[in-house]
């Protein structure tokens, strides 16, 4: 076998394969004389049909299978040879070899991996956030739970922010009802900004039973394109008024939330503890973006262009059944164009490369301590830790996902050691997003 090797562009290269035929013709031939010991043909009994009538049945099958395993082997021997880590799927061109020829000719075109030279990150800056839970953010958070838990009882008064309002409506644009502009019982929390604020702002004031008509212009980008920008008439009737009831902080509150015997301050310690949790993984998850950050910054390298297509691919499949999970029909040859996804998924190959030259110059490989403490850890959220545990140690699989994490934690050990930390202080509002 020869094989002659070019470099097209800075991670492209071009593989030129020559297998001699001779090679070839002799691994037919061997594979003929097997399957004359099997192969089954009327008028001749199982293991005895002539040579010569195989090799005219199933020659030329088998001179394809030859030369695509010829190719398989070839190529991944050459490959070897040259010492080269191919990234993603080779392009073979390859055609058959004619009757006459020596040997069996064939390219393949692909990439190869890059060398990654992680930059000095000592004079990189990497923000470490960190926050306090108080009293004060717990009773924040039980607020929120109490609101997650409200109930509604009517009034005989004007409606106003945050009450529950039940209403019929009735849209027309010149005097014709349209798709979606009708609905009988509809209810509208006001305030929450389900509805189009020039909608919504119509029914503050209004009293059970009160009927009002006014004119909506709908927003040129509105979702429904047959009303986007043009002006519709409704007439609106209030059926019900109802104010919002939070629950009392009590026991029954307590039990409600899994505190069985209603304990307010068991309830307290628990809602403290899970909010712990909350804030730990949200500061470790800002602490880990910016380490990210500071790698990408300080390393410069190429990326394989056969990988980022592989990625986008992962990602498009990846939004698809998203959508589908959240209800949303998704048809096959519904667009996902690949700018979409682009910028993500070369961020992702490129620490990918990034991290794997960490974790192997470094030596921050996963040990088996760290991940079972990771396992324990993720399983306290569970009624039954332990239990949980065992289940995670039963998939090689789940015990990678937590492999990784703990490569990606020690890589983020590694980069706060080496690189300038500041620390910034955060407010539980800011570090939670406005909801616990």
């Amino acid at each position: 076998m020869q094989a002659n090797l070019e470099t097209l562009e800075r991670l492209e290269r071009k593989l030129s394969v020559a297998v001699p035929m001779a090679e070839i013709d002799t691994e037919i031939e061997s594979r003929l004389k097997r399957l004359t010991r099997t192969v089954k043909m009327p008028g001749f009994r199982p293991g005895k049909v002539p040579f010569k009538v195989v090799a005219q049945q199933y020659g030329p099958q088998v001179r394809q299978e030859v030369l695509g395993d010829t190719l398989q082997k070839s190529f991944g021997e050459a490959v070897q040879s040259q010492n080269l880590r191919v990234a993603g799927y080779p392009r073979f061109d390859a055609n058959p070899p004619a009757d006459n020829a020596t040997e069996f000719q064939y390219t393949a075109t692909f990439e190869v991996y890059p060398e990654v030279v992680v930059g000095d990150i000592a004079q990189s800056t990497v923000t470490r956030v960190g926050l306090d839970i108080t009293e004060t953010d717990v009773d924040k958070t039980i607020d929120i739970m109490r609101k997650q838990r409200v109930s509604y009882a009517t009034v005989d008064r004007a409606a106003q922010n945050d009450d529950r309002v039940t209403m019929d409506y009735k849209g027309t644009i010149d005097g014709v009802a349209f798709d979606g502009g009708t609905a009988e019982g509809q209810t509208v929390v006001l305030g929450q900004g389900r509805f189009l604020p020039d909608f919504e702002k119509q029914l503050p004031g209004m009293k059970t039973g009160e009927q009002k008509s006014f004119e909506l212009k709908f927003p040129d980008d509105y979702a429904g394109k047959e009303v986007a920008g043009k002006t519709a008439v409704f007439a609106v009737t209030v059926k019900e008024v109802a104010e919002p009831k939070l629950p009392e902080v009590d026991a029954e509150f307590a039990k409600a939330l899994g505190v069985a015997d209603g304990d307010i301050a068991k309830m307290r310690a628990e809602v403290r503890g899970n909010l712990e949790r909350e804030v730990k993984g949200r500061i470790k998850a800002r602490v880990k973006e910016s380490v990210m950050d500071t790698l990408l910054a300080a390393t410069k390298l190429d990326v394989p262009k056969s990988l980022i297509d592989m990625e986008i691919e992962r990602l498009r499949e990846s939004a698809r059944r998203d959508l589908a999970m959240r209800g949303i029909p998704v048809k096959e040859d519904m667009p996902l164009p690949n700018d979409l996804f682009e910028k993500q998924a070369e961020r992702r190959v490129s620490l990918g490369l990034i991290l794997a030259e960490v974790v192997r110059s470094q030596g921050l490989q996963a040990k088996p301590d760290q991940v079972r403490a990771a396992v324990e850890e993720a399983a306290q959220s569970y009624e039954r830790p332990q239990e949980v545990v065992k289940w995670m140690y039963s998939s090689r699989e789940r015990l990678q996902e937590f492999e990784s994490l703990v490569l990606e934690d020690n890589v983020v050990g590694w980069v706060l050691s080496k690189a300038k930390v500041e620390d910034k202080a955060l407010g539980f509002d800011e570090l939670m997003g406005g909801a616990a």
